[in-house]
């Protein structure tokens, strides 16, 4: 049986222009291990959205991370400001990870 070890797993849906910030604050917090994938189209609480090839301005992009508790707390902690002024989604879940050490 493969030894797995437990991890928090955050997941942020942010606007494109705000990538650059969270980007920041995650790295300000230790969190240097990131995935960011864009996304097509989606709906919400604002309704539907899609991505908007010729200006940006609809963009969205889902940033991932795994990483230990400690700095999953830090990092929500420097993301609450922007939560509800810019309408982050953020999800938080434990995960098992393969090769723990590398988180």
């Amino acid at each position: 049986m493969t030894t797995t070890t437990s991890k928090i797993k955050i997941e942020i849906l942010v606007d494109a222009p705000l990538v650059r910030r969270v980007t920041e604050l995650a790295e300000s917090v230790g969190v240097t291990g990131y995935t960011l994938m864009r996304t097509i189209a989606g709906s919400g609480r604002g309704g539907r959205w899609n991505e908007d090839q010729i200006s940006g301005a609809q963009t969205k992009i889902v940033f991932v991370t795994i990483t230990g508790p400690r700095r999953a707390e830090a990092l929500i902690e420097a993301l609450k400001p922007l939560l509800d002024s810019h309408g982050l989604m953020l999800t938080k879940s434990v995960v098992e990870v393969v090769r723990g050490d590398r988180f």
